[in-house]
């Protein structure tokens, strides 16, 4: 599985509600001056320390499904704020082809205790 930020931090009001994603340099700005905290290390998150309970957006996600790929990305005014990208799995026919040929074995062989 492949996660990409594009750039972007996540940001949480005071109050520990999401705002607008920034940019690393505003997050590293206001880490270094005291005005935020780290909240979580990944997905990279940083919680202000001052009272800020506007200026979200609306955004949309966009889907992109394929055979063995499947793509997101969350995008709000032609920003990409987060895309990521998931392997589907590409093994469950084999598996489930097996998984018949070994009962098929059990079934014929011949045991005393057990039913054909």
């Amino acid at each position: 599985m492949k996660h990409e930020n594009a750039n972007r931090v996540f940001l949480l009001n005071k109050d520990g509600k999401p705002l607008m994603p920034c940019r690393p340099r505003k997050a590293r700005l206001l880490l270094k001056s005291g005005k935020a905290f780290v909240v979580k290390k990944y997905p990279f998150t940083i919680q202000l320390k001052y009272g800020s309970y506007g200026y979200r957006q609306k955004v949309s996600l966009g889907v992109d499904t394929g055979q063995r790929h499947i793509g997101f990305a969350v995008v709000s005014q032609d920003k990409v704020l987060h895309q990521s990208e998931v392997e589907l799995r590409q093994d469950v026919h084999t598996n489930l082809y097996t998984r018949k040929i070994y009962r098929r074995g059990r079934r014929n062989r011949k045991t005393r205790y057990r039913q054909a």
